[in-house]
């Protein structure tokens, strides 16, 4: 019995020695951690999204305060009123960003861009896209398992069944750059977000050759550069056969959508420009009138005081 007793009380004050030890060592390597983290942290949306660059809004809160330059750190979610906000109790300047908006750059959907084969594996972009080019004969387009769909934290991004191409809720997108990262095909991209959700781009991402592209998607971009001489703003360019448009240099015209004869080029929240009537053929030139011979000139009176003709007989 004493044993068991001499063993607790060892046991005990073995405890309260480790607790002591504990303790002298927090307080001698305790980090103290600057209180505007938890203000700005409370400041920031707190999706955790990691759109910023960091793994949460902690993360995010932390770099806001250590920094003295915060032009380069941005929150998505928040936008710029948000960072105007954090800037502003911190003493700091936060820059200028334009809204951005998650823009899927593949217009091929089902009946533009036939299967050609039937992928019997697991439902993954990222599976699918590792093992072989997809289940149509364009290499470069969406696979269509939604792995995009998964990534997105704010429901703004669904699979439509109808042209089984992702299509994006452009009041809901937070721009956070989740579903970019997610694709393995590289379709979606951040984009400049125009009032009213308008759109001028182009919906594809294919790069091989005309004659390819139209074997395998009747809605791609063949390259011709047609677009190109129509847009007066130099915001088009054609690299590797394949058109882009800048969205900070696009003004919406809209030219380059009647031009594009795949339909390549999509027009979001806004009608196209009206196609200017083909010129009707010139009709032929009336044949000229023959003029007809000058009449003979009658012969001139004489004239009062001439002479007679000797020759005519009196």
């Amino acid at each position: 019995m004493e044993v068991l007793l001499y063993t607790i009380l060892t046991l005990c004050a073995l405890g309260v020695l480790s607790a002591v030890i504990l303790y002298f060592v927090a307080q001698k390597f305790r980090v103290d951690e600057d209180p505007r983290i938890d203000e700005v942290e409370k400041m920031l949306p707190g999706a955790n999204c990691g759109g910023c660059g960091f793994a949460g809004c902690r993360g995010m809160a932390d770099a806001l305060v250590r920094q003295d330059d915060i032009s380069s750190l941005f929150c998505p979610v928040g936008g710029g009123d948000c960072m105007k906000a954090v800037a502003a109790y911190l003493g700091k300047a936060a820059a200028e960003k334009q809204p951005e908006v998650a823009t899927v750059r593949c217009g091929g959907t089902c009946e533009k861009r036939p299967r050609t084969n039937d992928f019997d594996g697991a439902k993954s972009c990222a599976v699918a896209s590792s093992l072989y080019v997809g289940e149509t004969g364009c290499a470069f387009g969406c696979l269509g398992f939604g792995d995009c769909v998964v990534a997105c934290a704010f429901d703004a991004i669904h699979i439509n069944p109808a042209t089984g191409l992702p299509e994006v809720d452009a009041d809901k997108c937070t721009a956070c750059g989740a579903c970019v990262k997610a694709c393995p095909k590289m379709i979606i991209e951040l984009r400049k977000k125009w009032p009213k959700n308008r759109a001028v781009y182009v919906s594809c991402v294919s790069k091989d050759k005309g004659a390819v592209v139209m074997k395998a998607c009747k809605a791609g971009c063949i390259g011709c550069g047609k677009c190109v001489k129509v847009c007066a703003f130099d915001a088009i360019t054609v690299e590797n056969n394949l058109a882009y448009i800048d969205p900070l240099k696009c003004k919406l015209c809209r030219k380059c959508v009647n031009e594009c004869p795949t339909g390549a080029i999509r027009l979001v929240g806004m009608d196209p420009l009206p196609k200017a009537p083909k010129a009707a053929p010139a009709a032929p030139a009336a044949p000229k009138a023959e003029t007809a011979p000058a009449a003979e000139k009658p012969a001139a009176a004489p004239k009062a005081g001439d002479a007679p003709d000797a020759n005519k007989e009196s």
